[in-house]
């Protein structure tokens, strides 16, 4: 017998089994890979402090709120503490005390009148707008609620649902 003809036959064997295994441990090798993170998405939180911190004066005490904030100009996976110069976001849903949607909507100081579903909001939020509210703006509530010369600088949006007792804000602060 060939001594080189048996070493010729190994190689093709090796070249044909091999070829399919190497596929099979590249593919095992990919099955195995840990999944790429999921996007960041804003995380939405549910306490009430914060919130009725800054917006208590002009809300009142908050019954229950999912709402988002975070740096506009930071990194989207970035949870630090903001820095002198941010740009900080505060937007959520929150149910007011009892009649306190309606106390706000019916003074006519404000010239409340049927505004659009609030728009922009993070995806996050989404499951908690109720759909069909009926919505009510007032830039002259705005106005009362962002003061000029305040301390953050603070500007935004408010709308209300009198029927479900809500309000939908939309906030930013400049830290400067």
């Amino acid at each position: 017998m060939d001594p080189q003809r048996g070493r010729t036959n190994r190689r093709r064997f090796l070249l044909i089994a091999g070829i399919p295994l190497l596929g099979l441990a590249g593919g095992t090798a990919y099955a195995l890979k840990p999944p790429a993170p999921p996007p960041y998405r804003h995380r939405v939180r549910t306490d009430l402090e914060p919130l009725n911190t800054r917006l208590r004066p002009y809300l009142g005490d908050l019954a229950e709120a999912h709402w988002v904030g975070y740096d506009v100009d930071g990194p989207a996976e970035d949870r630090g503490i903001p820095g002198p110069d941010s740009r900080i976001r505060l937007v959520g849903v929150a149910r007011l005390a009892a009649g306190g949607a309606e106390a706000i909507v019916s003074n006519p100081e404000y010239d409340f009148a049927p505004g659009a579903a609030p728009t922009g909001l993070p995806e996050s939020l989404a499951p908690h707008l109720p759909a069909g509210a009926a919505w009510r703006h007032s830039p002259k509530f705005d106005a009362y609620a962002n003061p000029p010369g305040a301390r953050p600088q603070v500007s935004g949006r408010f709308s209300f649902d009198t029927a479900r007792n809500l309000v939908c804000f939309d906030l930013l602060y400049l830290y400067t």
